[in-house]
């Protein structure tokens, strides 16, 4: 039996939506002294102009956007992305003909960073963790050594601030794909059977996602083997399941742009063994530890330190996972981290994952995520729960 579709949220936002993030930035840049934003990567010109394109997995061309002390941002695009552009709310959209890779765009973006601020200017944009600037380091030098004197800071609390609070329509799309996700992991023991390989499942699990109406499933990774699996990132095994395996999927689908980030288990054939089932048992008490945690006003390493004292106290070594959750939106991970390092005040409207991991035998491991949203009062499940008990496929 195939997932129903459901009702979609509306796709796209409304123009009031990207004003608002733009005056929210603007009020923000003015507070720390900053002049000008300028920002070269995906999730923030999709974020401030509605420009949303698979063709940014191209690396040919790079993609400017200007956001001034007031006003609308300004976008500086290759001439193959100008007509999307104009559809967006945007009214400045500049470009040059692309490729070009002896001016890639550089002469323009000087130009319209010495029309938006004094030669003295503070500039902003992202050198924190978990950031990247796209374009060529050659190309990087050459635009520092153009704009002179002006003086370039890290942002990258700007837009954390901004970003990790979702709007409503925001929440809409997570909330959908997350429910077409857990829709789909519910009825797959239906058309899976032990025998199948991890490399079948994974393509009729995508197929499903796309049946059932997500975008595309553009994170897939998980793990089978006997009694437990070890490697949860490599390309799935074209070996075929045997009675006592354990099968976890992993996935981060999309929804107009969002993303979900929630994983399940499983067993073939028999009921788990007594060690699996206490890993699992300690793995969905902790998660349940970390929700209760996850309040406005507590911290990221809060919720760290409530899942941790779960598996603890349930005898299992909590020791080089690094963290065990993290923020979720228009990536598949997001600030911050749910980590002891992560001092993050937790607001209302943030969206997380909590994904505490043990190893409770050799080469055995186990992973359990689920996405939730923090609320005024606490926390909401966005995946629907797993299960207490491993379910069983036959």
């Amino acid at each position: 039996m195939r997932a129903r579709r459901l009702v979609e949220p509306a796709r796209g936002f409304e123009a009031a939506e990207f004003a608002e993030r733009t005056a929210n930035a603007q009020r923000l840049m003015s507070k720390r002294g900053i002049d000008l934003l300028w920002f070269s990567t995906e999730p923030e010109l999709r974020y401030f102009s509605g420009f949303h394109s698979p063709f940014w997995q191209s690396p040919t061309r790079p993609w400017f956007l200007l956001i001034p002390p007031s006003g609308k941002p300004i976008a500086i695009v290759p001439s193959i992305g100008a007509t999307a552009f104009a559809q967006t709310w945007l009214d400045d959209v500049r470009s040059w003909s692309s490729p070009c890779p002896e001016d890639e765009g550089l002469s323009l973006l000087l130009q319209s960073i010495e029309a938006c601020c004094p030669p003295s200017a503070t500039i902003g944009t992202l050198m924190g963790s978990e950031t990247h600037v796209r374009m060529p380091l050659d190309d990087l030098d050459v635009l520092r050594r153009g704009w002179g004197a002006r003086h370039l800071v890290d942002a990258t609390e700007i837009v954390r601030e901004l970003r990790g609070i979702k709007s409503p329509a925001e929440l809409d799309k997570i909330r959908h794909i997350c429910a077409i996700t857990s829709a789909v992991f519910e009825q797959l023991p239906d058309w899976v059977s032990c025998g199948d390989s991890p490399r079948d499942i994974f393509q009729r699990f995508k197929i499903e996602m796309l049946r059932a109406g997500a975008d595309d499933v553009s994170y897939l990774v998980g793990g089978a083997g006997p009694g437990g699996y070890e490697d949860i990132i490599s390309p799935p095994s074209g070996r075929a399941t045997q009675a006592g395996d354990v099968l976890m999927l992993d996935t981060g689908a999309v929804f107009d742009g969002y993303f979900c980030d929630f994983d399940r288990n499983y067993v073939f054939s028999q009921r788990p063994d007594p060690q699996l089932a206490k890993a699992q048992e300690a793995l969905w008490l902790a998660t349940e530890a970390g929700f209760a945690c996850a309040v406005p006003g507590a911290t990221a390493a809060d919720v760290f330190a409530a899942m941790q004292a779960v598996l603890e106290r349930l005898g299992y070594v909590v020791g080089n996972v690094g963290r065990m959750g993290h923020g979720l939106g228009m990536q598949l991970t997001e600030w911050p981290s749910i980590a002891a390092f992560d001092h993050t005040e937790l607001k209302a409207n943030m969206v997380l994952t909590l994904e505490p991991s043990i190893e409770y035998g050799p080469h055995k491991m186990l992973v359990h995520e689920e996405n939730i949203v923090l609320l005024e009062g606490g926390a909401a499940y966005l995946s629907s729960r797993a299960p207490f008990d491993l379910p069983v496929i036959v």
